[in-house]
This record gives structure tokens, sequence and C-alpha cells, in this order.
């Protein structure tokens, strides 16, 4: 996973002064539209937000510092790209077992997210969910029994939820509608 720190932008020093909180609040709202697909994203941010492209990096690191970002990522739309399959797998997995299953299912190339919940018990006993993506639905299938019988977890409850409807899919939101 990418971080800030490792998407190849030039830096030409610290930030000259402090840029308005109106030029801020037109970075959140350019970020929400997700970086530009350019060879300088943050300098095209800078330039469509009225800043330098060094006031961009520093007020991208504060607000992960301040935990308002968490992280950057991607958005895929994989049903464009022929997924047209993805299942979420939850597993009830004893709590003194849960880390190291969870390390090994994440470790699995078909697994493309892996995650521990609290319980909600009665109703819910599961605590480990993993996410498969495949073209088809039997393929799903076909890689999580080859992921259980490969990693020894026939002995776990689990089951398999197929997404029955693609929802919009977006990053995250940092500016209050009306408010761009």
């Amino acid at each position: 996973m990418k971080t800030v720190d490792d998407l190849e932008f030039a830096a030409t020093g610290a930030a000259r002064h402090a840029p308005s909180a109106e030029a801020e609040r037109r970075l959140r709202g350019l970020l929400e539209q997700g970086l530009p697909l350019v060879p300088r994203p943050w300098r095209t941010l800078a330039e469509q937000a009225g800043m330098a492209e060094d006031q961009v990096m520093a007020c991208v690191r504060r607000w992960q510092a301040d935990g308002m970002i968490k992280r950057l990522g991607l958005v895929v739309k994989h049903r464009r790209l022929g997924i047209q399959a993805n299942a979420m797998v939850v597993w009830n997995v004893p709590d003194e077992r849960v880390a190291e299953v969870g390390r090994r299912l994440a470790h699995e190339t078909a697994v493309t997210l892996c995650y521990r919940r609290p319980r909600r018990l009665p109703d819910w006993p599961y605590n480990l969910f993993c996410m498969i993506h495949g073209a088809r639905r039997e393929r799903v299938e076909a890689e999580l029994a080859a992921i259980v019988e490969r990693l020894g977890l026939g002995d776990l409850e689990h089951r398999v939820l197929f997404s029955s409807h693609a929802y919009r899919q977006c990053g995250g939101r940092y500016v209050r509608e009306g408010a761009a």
C-alpha cells in the first residue's frame, strides 16, 4: 500500500506560509474527487487549489497526523473490470487463533481484504472477515475451497455472503454538502 511519502512528489522545501482556510477547503474537495492521473498529481492539486505543491503536502501530512485522513487508497470498480462475483466470508475464529488465521488469510492472493471485528452475540458470532473476488461465483467458491484446504480451516465455522447489488463506490468525504 502506498503512503503519502512514497507517491513520488517533489517537495521544494518547507511551505513559505500557511495556506488560507479557503484554499484548504478547496484542497479537501479536490481530494474527494481522487488524485488526478498525471505524472505530478500533487502539483496539479496545488494549482487547482491555489496553493504551492509543498503546502499541499504539508496539509496532507498534517491531516494524516491529526487523523482526518487515515490513508490514501484506490477505489476499484471491479465490475467494470469483469469481476462480477464477490463474497464476504465471515469466520467464527477462537480469540486465541484469530490473529494467526487473519495473517494467513491476508497473505492469500485471492483475499483482497481481511479484518477483525467484534462479535455481536448472540446473533452474530463472526469475528474475522475477508473478501474474495472473481469473474464468476463458481470461481470464488473454488478459490475459497482451496484456501480452506490449504490453510486447514475446515474446522472453523464460516459463512459466504455474496453481493447481490453493486452500490456506488467512492472515497472519503471531507467537505460537507453545500459547503463546497
